[in-house]
């Protein structure tokens, strides 16, 4: 056998080797998926959790994200910290977080709900400003531990203005050197109305993309192909001029 061919048969293994393992990795990720979306569906759909009973659980951190709770406090409308995002109905501006004392005498941070950019300042949704003890409901929402990549913006502390949810900037803002303590997570408050009509609540999206069939399928058939290409072309090589 000419060198040449050796050559072409050792690409074609360590090629065939590398696209078959792509598309096992892709096949492990659809089964990682799946178990997700499975157990996040299971939280969605169980009855709110009072708070306080909630942290008794000392749940892991891979057990919180979309757990329903419920909570009762008085909000801190002074310290609000706005995170810019994008409404399901596709409007650009301001998902308002306000930090919540609770009777544990810790603080909630509390996403109330979306408001365009012109209804930013709170003077502009004062009925929104609500006094009292308040009951809310919601969605637990884990904080993200690092920029999710280089393409967001820098969070703008000093205009309150968050672009990706640091939990340390969020505290800080709300008075976490003044010895407040907070719970480990954000509340995604649900679509309850508010006075005024703003901010608006039930803000959560709950979508996992999940393509990893279709890349699995993709990478096996690649290696397919330059199997029968390969093949191909070596018995074409081996055929008298």
């Amino acid at each position: 056998m000419r060198v040449s061919t050796i050559v072409i048969v050792a690409s074609m293994i360590v090629g065939i080797a590398v696209l078959c393992g792509l598309g096992t990795w892709q096949v492990k990720r659809l089964y990682w998926k799946e178990a997700l979306i499975a157990k996040v569906e299971q939280h969605t759909s169980l009855a709110p959790m009072e708070i306080s009973n909630f942290l008794d659980r000392k749940m892991l951190e891979d057990n919180w994200p979309y757990s329903p709770i419920s909570a009762k406090g008085t909000y801190d409308h002074s310290r609000e910290v706005y995170f810019f995002t994008t409404s399901k109905e596709g409007r650009s501006g301001w998902n308002v977080h306000t930090p919540m004392l609770l009777d544990s005498g810790k603080y909630l941070i509390a996403n109330r709900g979306f408001v365009p950019f012109d209804m930013k300042e709170p003077e502009k949704r004062l009925y929104g400003q609500v006094s009292g003890e308040q009951s809310i409901k919601g969605f637990v929402r884990v904080p993200e531990k690092e920029k999710p990549n280089g393409w967001f913006p820098e969070n703008n502390p000093d205009e309150r203005e968050l672009y990706w949810r640091d939990y340390n900037v969020f505290v800080n803002l709300m008075g976490k050197d003044e010895g407040r303590e907070f719970v480990p997570f954000f509340v995604d408050v649900d679509a309850a109305p508010n006075p005024g009509g703003w901010p608006k609540g039930g803000t959560t999206i709950i979508s996992f993309p999940n393509s990893h069939l279709q890349y699995a399928v993709t990478w096996y058939g690649l290696a397919l192909a330059l199997l029968g290409v390969g093949s191909f072309f070596l018995y074409s090589r081996r055929q008298p001029k």
